[in-house]
């Protein structure tokens, strides 16, 4: 994996946060609160599970920082919340993914879980990780948006580079 691929993996996750954040301006406060069949309980859950699993393994990745929880839906209790602190976390990333080398994608990162637990993965297969997990939660949280009438269209990866080619 090259540093060029995963910024590319990176530019289509937030087109695809964007396009959901856009569509999730469209419900009410009512709805992105309310109690939904989602892993995470809501459409709002959903998508503080998305941005709290992404400071997570920034953090990790970044920082080495061992953090043992995510962000709880309380320090994000509104839309405009969580849209200011993914736009800050965004440019966290991308600036962190801007000082990255293809050589050192292939690095071994060493952190512990949430739980405590000590692990080691190869950087790039992180990083790959991190989209790849964010691409299942928003998944949820477009079927909840499709159910409340704001459906944020087709969120993949070929619809990305089509898009992009124009």
């Amino acid at each position: 994996m090259t540093k060029d691929q995963i910024t590319m993996l990176y530019d289509y996750n937030y087109w695809a946060n964007a396009r959901v954040l856009k569509a999730t301006t469209k419900v009410s406060r009512e709805q992105f609160t309310a109690p939904a069949r989602l892993s995470h309980g809501s459409l709002r859950g959903a998508l503080v599970h998305v941005l709290g699993t992404e400071v997570v393994w920034r953090s990790r990745c970044q920082e080495g920082l061992s953090v043992s929880a995510l962000p709880a839906e309380s320090e994000l209790p509104t839309l405009d919340a969580l849209q200011a602190r993914w736009g800050e976390e965004e440019r966290k990333m991308r600036a962190y993914l801007a000082s990255l080398t293809d050589d050192g994608l292939s690095a071994k990162l060493h952190y512990k879980t949430t739980k405590g637990v000590p692990f080691e993965n190869v950087l790039w297969h992180v990083l790959v990780h991190v989209v790849n997990h964010g691409t299942q939660f928003r998944g949820e949280a477009a079927i909840a948006l499709t159910e409340y009438g704001q459906s944020p269209g087709d969120l993949d990866m070929l619809a990305f580079f089509r898009e992009r080619a124009m």
